[in-house]
């Protein structure tokens, strides 16, 4: 474009030198027009110069990138598959974080959940995390005399309080429980069951129609939902001590109220107390 304006300036200048001389100008004029004519040839030969140059470097970049792709392919790595791998590369990242957000919402749960717990330990009972589940461990030798599986009353009242707590949060009583029956190693001498799973198996279930007993029944009792209870008996085959020594066996004597959970929250929740 600059070239065809140039050429067409020359022309118009020299057919007005032409005109402005026959028609009597001076030579002043004359030599105007001719100076004017220079310039514009400089410019152009400027401009000319600055186009060589700049298709010389875009050139000289093209170059690198054809050298860049011979790289890339010489260590086996496919051009075309680039954009893919990027894009997979960011579905990845959103995939972390959203995974990442799920975990903080579940850990917020979990904190809040120990910290209502926790108003149990002020009853004497440990409020603790076993096989990823949040726990409320009873000392089996305070609900329960040696090889019976009859309630204590000092039991009772201990069930009441703990009924109390769950049954006034609307967060703890939609949770589901699970009550555990636990014994020591040592074997039933006699009475109505043959092994510690029997013991075991009878003492969960007494701790579980005591707390779903209603409040103002002929026994009354903790008033929870069973529609959230379920009982199991697990014997000796799960201590949390050694009965290598009277402590550890009163220790393994107990009842566990296990907070049962929610499919999206199976996942390692001793982590979390770190």
């Amino acid at each position: 474009m600059l070239e065809r304006s140039i050429a067409a300036t020359t022309l118009s200048a020299l057919l007005l030198a032409s005109a402005t001389t026959g028609c009597g100008y001076s030579e002043d004029e004359m030599q105007a027009k001719i100076h004017q004519i220079d310039d514009l040839k400089t410019q152009l030969s400027a401009e000319q110069e600055r186009n060589k140059k700049s298709k010389g470097e875009i050139d000289e970049q093209l170059a690198k990138i054809d050298q860049l792709k011979s790289q890339l392919k010489g260590a086996g790595v496919d051009i075309s598959n680039l954009n893919a791998n990027l894009e997979t590369q960011a579905r990845a990242l959103e995939d972390y974080k959203r995974r990442a957000e799920q975990l903080e919402a579940i850990k917020r749960r979990f904190e809040l959940l120990r910290d209502k717990l926790q108003a149990l330990t002020k009853l004497g009972l440990n409020v603790t995390v076993r096989n990823n589940r949040m726990v409320i461990q009873l000392p089996g030798d305070v609900l329960f005399d040696s090889g019976r599986e009859t309630l204590k009353k000092e039991g009772e009242a201990i069930l009441l309080k703990i009924a109390e707590v769950v049954r006034g949060d609307a967060g703890l009583s939609s949770r589901t429980f699970q009550v555990a029956g636990h014994t020591d190693n040592a074997p039933l001498a006699g009475g109505r069951y043959k092994d510690n799973w029997g013991l075991s198996v009878m003492r969960a279930r007494e701790v579980l129609t005591f707390l779903i007993a209603p409040v103002a029944g002929k026994d009354p009792g903790g008033g929870l939902s069973p529609t959230k209870w379920s009982a199991a008996g697990f014997g000796d085959t799960d201590p949390v001590k050694s009965n290598d020594t009277p402590d550890g066996k009163q220790a393994n004597r107990r009842c566990e109220l296990v907070v049962v959970p929610s499919v999206e929250e199976m996942l390692d929740l001793k982590s979390l107390t770190q």
